[in-house]
């Protein structure tokens, strides 16, 4: 089972979109996948339709319960997406609380690796929507995946963003025994303005080796697709975003296997 977390410590650079795309794709070969909603904001939860503020029961579980974390407890919290071979395991808003609840606490860290590993017979893929803040659910889920992900937006303010993703990994790589790979996604990418362009080139200037060969271009079809509650891939399977997203899943897979 491949897990790959979706991260960065920046909101609006396309972590949600880039989830929903590569899940459907993996759905369309006809794998497995689990997503975990690990932003507060919900919005992975809230494209399927459910909502993060009224949801009676979601990760949060995972992280207040006094019972150990059990596969029936996860199987429990699983909710349905608009194709049957992918499953979800909501967000809350109450998510937001769990940073004060951490204070003081051991062990708050761990709790999805521990949910992931009774799901590995179930699953080919976990995808993990990480929020844009470093606290206990950024380190829950870079701890749980053997894979990140990082979408960055092709404008300025972003590489802000990226460079202190960049920072936090190599913090958190110090304290794993195996190094957790990356790969910086660049995304909303117009190639009709200046700012994409230098970007872009940017990106390449400083982060080559990281950097996916795939650039995911601006396209309204994300938007249509959200609009409807459906993957991408099922909305428009020859968009100019799909094909791009394709292009990156087919890069990742062959990364697997050498």
């Amino acid at each position: 089972m491949q897990v790959w977390a979706i991260s960065n410590q920046k909101g609006g650079v396309g972590k949600t979109t880039t989830v929903v795309s590569l899940a459907g794709l993996l759905a369309d070969s006809g794998h497995d996948v689990l997503l975990i909603d690990l932003d507060p904001h919900g919005s992975l939860t809230s494209y399927f339709r459910y909502d993060p503020d009224e949801i009676d029961q979601s990760v949060y579980d995972l992280f207040v319960s006094d019972a150990k974390v059990t596969a029936p407890l996860v199987e429990s919290l699983l909710v349905p997406t608009t194709a049957e071979n992918v499953q979800l395991l909501p967000a809350s808003t109450a998510l937001a609380t769990l940073e004060r609840r951490a204070i003081g606490q051991s062990g708050m860290g761990l709790q999805i690796s521990k949910a992931v590993a009774h799901m590995k017979d179930d699953y080919d893929y976990v995808l993990i929507d990480s929020p844009p803040v470093l606290g206990v659910l950024m380190v829950n889920a870079l701890a749980a995946s053997n894979k990140l992900l990082i979408p960055s937006q092709t404008e300025f303010l972003a590489l802000k963003g990226l460079e202190r993703m960049v920072r936090t990994i190599s913090m958190i790589n110090k304290a794993r025994k195996v190094k957790l790979p990356y790969t910086i996604i660049p995304t909303f990418y117009d190639r009709r303005t200046q700012a994409s362009v230098k970007c872009l080139r940017e990106l390449h200037s400083l982060y080559s080796e990281d950097l996916a060969s795939v650039v995911v271009p601006v396209d309204t079809k994300f938007r249509n697709a959200s609009m409807k509650g459906v993957f991408p891939s099922r909305f428009d399977p020859g968009s100019r975003g799909v094909l791009a997203y394709a292009k990156l899943l087919k890069s990742l897979i062959e990364e697997e296997v050498q």
